[in-house]
C-alpha cells in the first residue's frame, strides 16, 4: 500500500485552527483508519478518519473522530497520552527501522519521539512548540466523559520536527509510516491502524508494517 500526500500551494503560513477549511477548499479526501488487528481482544472500533497534504515546508493531518467516550488526562506534552483519546502519526523519513512518532490527546498534548525500538530520543520542548495544534474539544485536559458527536484535531508539522534529519521541505520525500487511533486506559479500549500488523499483542511501534508515503 502506498498512501500520496498532495503538495498544496500557498504563500501563506497555515495555522492548525485554519486547516480543515484549507484541505476542504482544496477537496483533499479523507482516509480510513478502522484495521482492529486485535478485534478479538480489543472488539470495540470508534469510526476515525484522517487527511493528509503539505505546503513544502509544513505537513498538514486532519483527524475526525466518533468515539462513544473521550478522554484527556495527560498535562504536559510527551506524558502518557497514549492512555486518552489517542490520534498518531508514525513516519519513518528514510524507510528504515527509525521512525518518529507523533502522538496527540483529544486536549492538544503531544507526545514526540525518534529512534529505533528500545532507542527511543524525546524531542526538545523547542521542537514541540513548533507543531501548532487545535482541538475541537479544546485545551484543557479532562477526564473521560461520554461524547456525543464527533471531534476533530489539526496539526501543523514543521519538516524541522524531524529533528534528527537536516530536511529543507517534504516535497519530494519518499518514507514509510502509519496512523493510528488508540486509547489505552478508556472505558472501550481500542487500537485501530491503517494497516494489517501481524503480532500478537496491540503495539503500533512496528517499522516493518508500515506502508509507503509517497510526498508529491
Amino acid at each position: 500500500m502506498c498512501q500520496v500526500i498532495p503538495h498544496i500551494h500557498t504563500e501563506k503560513k497555515i495555522t492548525a485552527i485554519e486547516v480543515k477549511a484549507l484541505l476542504d477548499s482544496f477537496c483533499i479526501p479523507f482516509h480510513q483508519i478502522d484495521i482492529a488487528n486485535w478485534e478479538k481482544d480489543y472488539p470495540y472500533k470508534p469510526r476515525v478518519s484522517y487527511r493528509m497534504a503539505h505546503t513544502g515546508d509544513t505537513l498538514l493531518l486532519h483527524y475526525y473522530i466518533e468515539e462513544k467516550t473521550v478522554r484527556a488526562v495527560a498535562r504536559t506534552d510527551n506524558g502518557k497520552v497514549w492512555e486518552d483519546s489517542c490520534c498518531e502519526f508514525f513516519i519513518s523519513p528514510d524507510a528504515s527501522e527509525y521512525y518518529y512518532n507523533f502522538e496527540c490527546n483529544a486536549a492538544t498534548r503531544l507526545l514526540l519521539h525518534y529512534g529505533k525500538i528500545g532507542e527511543r530520543v524525546p524531542a526538545s520542548a523547542e521542537t514541540l512548540a513548533s507543531i501548532d495544534r487545535w482541538s475541537s474539544l479544546g485545551e484543557v485536559p479532562f477526564e473521560e466523559k461520554v461524547q456525543k458527536g464527533v471531534w476533530e484535531l489539526t496539526l501543523v508539522i514543521p519538516v524541522s520536527a524531524l529533528f534528527h534529519h537536516q530536511l529543507n521541505t517534504w516535497e519530494g520525500l519518499s518514507a514509510t509510516g502509519n496512523l493510528y487511533k488508540c486509547g489505552d486506559k478508556l472505558s472501550s479500549p481500542h487500537f485501530l491502524a491503517t494497516s494489517e500488523i501481524a503480532i500478537e499483542k496491540p503495539c503500533f511501534h512496528c517499522p516493518a508494517y508500515f506502508m509507503k508515503l509517497k510526498f508529491d
